[in-house]
């Protein structure tokens, strides 16, 4: 619908979103939870990555009351003001954590850009013990940099 509603009509890619859903919606479509979402991104040979997911996920929580988590098909954003991190599982044995910094910190860790979401760099991650005080230091940075 919303490649038809491009070629078409020119409608914007928020417009198409947003009709589309209302489309979906009307049908009686009933959109995933993020439990749901999250399910889906850590099944069968990904299972094995959820333990970075989580620990993860308890790191960004800790940053603030005011994160919010939505669901994506293939990550996960959290939000304050605008999106500062995702986490996808990016292969059977990798993690990617993506982070939005308006003046990135120096780490050996941050890769630029290639990150899930609308990240402008990136942490690769195979083990929860990577989920370490530098990447909480670099999601905090995040965090402050996406009021």
């Amino acid at each position: 619908m919303r490649g038809w509603l491009r070629r078409e009509y020119g409608v914007p890619q928020n417009s198409q979103w947003a009709i589309a859903d209302a489309a979906a919606r009307e049908a009686g479509w009933v959109p995933p939870t993020v439990a749901e979402y999250l399910d889906r991104q850590y099944a069968g040979p990904k299972a094995a990555l959820r333990p970075i997911y989580d620990a993860l996920a308890a790191a960004i929580e800790r940053l603030g009351d005011d994160v919010s988590i939505e669901g994506r098909g293939s990550y996960t954003p959290f939000v304050r003001g605008r999106q500062f991190a995702a986490i996808g599982a990016a292969t059977r044995d990798r993690v990617d954590l993506g982070l939005r910094f308006t003046d990135p910190p120096v780490s050996v860790r941050l890769q630029p850009g290639g990150g899930p979401g609308q990240a402008t760099h990136k942490v690769s991650l195979r083990s929860v013990p990577e989920v370490d005080a530098e990447v909480e230091d670099l999601l905090r940075v995040a965090y402050e940099q996406n009021a």
